[in-house]
């Protein structure tokens, strides 16, 4: 395995880079960008609509959608350097981030050629951002038990049911929506999958749900007597597990490349400025260890996601990277949240900056909210069972 960059590598990097250092407003900059990756108030949302269109004028954004689609069709390794100098530069989630990682790609493989030119460049441009309308209140891990109707009408669908967990849907303008075409066919079968335009059908409810953080990051949905244009099918009807299998295939290598190590770096920093029983926390050789043991597991994450990164390079097949990187990171940030609250103590659980934590409010969100990404993107018993039976070949439960 060779880690390093080429000099057009390097190049690159450079140029947006300094491009970012150049153009990011500070007032959008976040510690923990995903995090908040569901801004809390429309004005947020409309601020980093704003900051995507800069991008896409400057040719930043989709750097590896196909050039005929209005992408840069920039390498893997492009991608990932792109990546680690957003991330390094403390900018916000895209608003279309959805559309861009998910969506986009799910249409580009199963859309039509109009479907391709109606959506594709308003999704790069930010004129159209969107939800994932997926999960059901009893078909969450199962999702192929989701129940939500779509009845063929001559002329249109005629869709009822619910949906739950639809990130940011009560800001988005249109939705990727998995319905059940044929009822009677076996539970993977007879499910398709429709784009639904959120602000200009009737009949389409959304709630946000308010975490214990205090933030509405998701929502239930309500469908009732809602009409979808047929030409609005994407994929073959009743073959819709198979556009999903496309869509979680994205949704879990994002997912996966969340790295923890600055939010580590800065309980570090923490345990040399504040106390435990008369001495610097730093002192205290359990805290030492446990903080040993998280950096640790960082190095092993990374690792082990350049190993995915080589497989790609290569041509291969994906291994079981995916459902590692998966299970390992959303386990991991909720032993940082912990240890943050062994620290911290009422000083993060306030919720209020401090003289000793100004950025408490931080770690409430990590210590409240951390336990959520061991359910989204396929929960941590979901990635246990599929490492158990496809990669170490245990018979099934």
């Amino acid at each position: 395995m060779d880690f390093e960059y080429t000099p057009e590598q390097e190049a690159f990097r450079k140029e947006f880079k300094t491009w970012l250092e150049k153009h990011l407003p500070p007032e959008l900059c976040l510690d923990d960008a995903a995090d908040d990756r569901v801004p809390s108030d429309r004005e947020t949302y409309e601020k980093r609509r704003a900051w995507q269109k800069t991008m896409y004028a400057a040719g930043w954004v989709g750097i590896s959608w196909p050039k005929e689609y209005g992408g840069r069709g920039a390498t893997l390794m492009e991608r990932v350097i792109w990546e680690e100098e957003y991330a390094a530069a403390r900018a916000p989630v895209l608003p279309a981030a959805m559309g861009l990682n998910l969506v986009g790609p799910t249409i580009i493989a199963w859309g039509t050629d109009e479907q391709k030119t109606r959506y594709l460049p308003k999704i790069l441009s930010g004129d159209m951002t969107w939800a994932q309308g997926f999960s059901e209140p009893n078909a969450g891990s199962d999702l192929a038990n989701l129940q939500t109707r779509a009845v063929d009408m001559g002329d249109h669908w005629l869709v009822n049911g619910q949906k739950v967990w639809t990130s940011g849907a009560q800001f988005h303008d249109w939705i990727l929506l998995l319905v059940r075409t044929n009822p009677d066919a076996p539970k993977h079968k007879g499910i398709s999958a429709l784009l639904v335009d959120l602000k200009h059908t009737p009949g389409v409810t959304v709630r946000p749900l308010v975490l214990a953080t205090g933030h509405a990051h998701f929502n239930e949905m309500f469908f009732t007597d809602v009409k979808v244009p047929k030409e609005n099918l994407l994929g073959p009807l009743n073959e819709g597990w198979k556009v999903t299998t496309t869509t979680l295939m994205h949704e879990r290598f994002s997912a996966g490349n969340r790295n923890n190590v600055a939010q580590i770096d800065r309980l570090i920093a923490l345990t040399k400025e504040i106390e435990h029983d008369g001495r610097r926390a730093a002192d205290d050789p359990l805290i030492r260890q446990k903080l040993a043991q998280l950096l640790i597991d960082c190095e092993a994450f990374k690792y082990t996601r350049l190993r995915g990164l080589t497989r790609q390079l290569r041509g291969e097949p994906p291994g079981p990277e995916g459902s590692i990187l998966k299970l390992t990171s959303s386990e991991l940030g909720v032993r940082i949240g912990e240890f943050a609250g062994e620290l911290l103590g009422m000083q993060a659980l306030v919720n209020e900056p401090s003289a000793e934590v100004p950025d408490a409010p931080r770690w409430f969100n990590r210590i409240v909210a951390a336990r959520q990404y061991t359910i989204s993107a396929g929960t941590s018993e979901i990635q246990r069972n599929i490492i158990g039976e496809r990669v170490l070949g245990l018979p099934k439960g």
